[in-house]
């Protein structure tokens, strides 16, 4: 891959990952929750989905997930119900649970904040069907692929990471300016309704034809 080629596909994936979707809600959640360093275990997972999202287009198996109705359907719609769950979470979480930087240590999983990332980006069938159109216009196929998809790999999560670093630092932030239950309930509760508003663009995606 010569220069100007990355540079073009560094650019793409800033505009990509800038993109306000399911994992920046997801990532915001996680911050508000749990502070920036904690909560950033939810963008690893994010990235651990990504990463396994690509090696599936490099290996050519996305082509085929992608004319399948029936797996793109089933993978759709389980992120569409794990969205709403999510929502409804967040919208049942009670003020006191929004935690101070001291409650986080003690009580934060990382585990669970991995998973939660992780199943956000791989129930996402679009991802594929989106990556399987972008990665192929910046590779050479007269050169070897391995090479060339590792470092789109490599420059699409390092992105990818700082960016959701950004909206969880964010909603980090924010925690300093909760001071009463009822602005902690309207921000619950705005979250829970983004979420929704994530699997309902996400319940429209149709699969190419």
């Amino acid at each position: 891959m010569t220069l100007d080629v990355w540079l073009a596909f560094f650019a793409a994936c800033w505009v990509i990952s800038l993109s306000p979707g399911a994992g920046a809600i997801a990532s915001m959640s996680s911050g508000l929750q749990f502070g920036f360093l904690r909560g950033y275990w939810n963008v690893i997972g994010l990235q651990i989905a990504l990463a396994i999202q690509i090696l599936i287009v490099a290996a050519g198996v996305g082509a085929i997930l992608t004319a399948s109705a029936l797996a793109f359907n089933l993978i759709k719609w389980f992120g569409v119900a794990y969205l709403i769950y999510l929502a409804v979470r967040q919208w049942q979480q009670k003020p006191s649970e929004i935690q101070t930087e001291q409650q986080a240590v003690k009580n934060v999983n990382p585990m669970a904040l991995i998973a939660k990332g992780f199943l956000v980006n791989i129930s996402n069938p679009k991802a594929i069907v989106f990556i399987l159109a972008v990665l192929p216009q910046f590779i050479d196929p007269a050169k070897s692929l391995v090479p060339q998809y590792s470092l789109m790999m490599v420059t699409m999560i390092a992105v990818d990471m700082i960016v959701m670093a950004g909206y969880t630092c964010l909603a980090a932030k924010v925690l300093l300016f909760l001071r009463t239950p009822r602005q902690q309930r309207i921000l619950n509760r705005s979250f829970a309704s983004m979420f929704v508003g994530a699997a309902s663009l996400l319940s429209l995606v149709h699969r190419s034809s």
